[in-house]
């Protein structure tokens, strides 16, 4: 029985995970200075995921002004 290609995971797709780990968040809070060595590991404060976002190219419609006098 073949995968449905919904469940195939695509190479090179990378998921922005809404979580950290438990280790991911510590290091996060030693960082920012809000969690000491030797604190309890449990209980920790929230801890913001950045999103990343590309900006998309704006295409050009046509020969700009420079290149119009260059060509002729």
């Amino acid at each position: 029985m073949s995968i449905d290609k919904s469940l195939r995971i695509r190479r090179g797709a990378v998921v922005n995970r809404s979580v950290y780990t438990r280790a991911e968040r510590l290091l996060k809070l030693m960082e920012q200075e809000r969690w000491q060595e030797g604190d309890p590991p449990f209980g920790l404060p929230k801890v913001r995921v950045p999103k990343v976002t590309l900006k998309k190219k704006k295409k050009a419609k046509g020969p700009q002004k420079g290149e119009e006098e260059e060509s002729k």
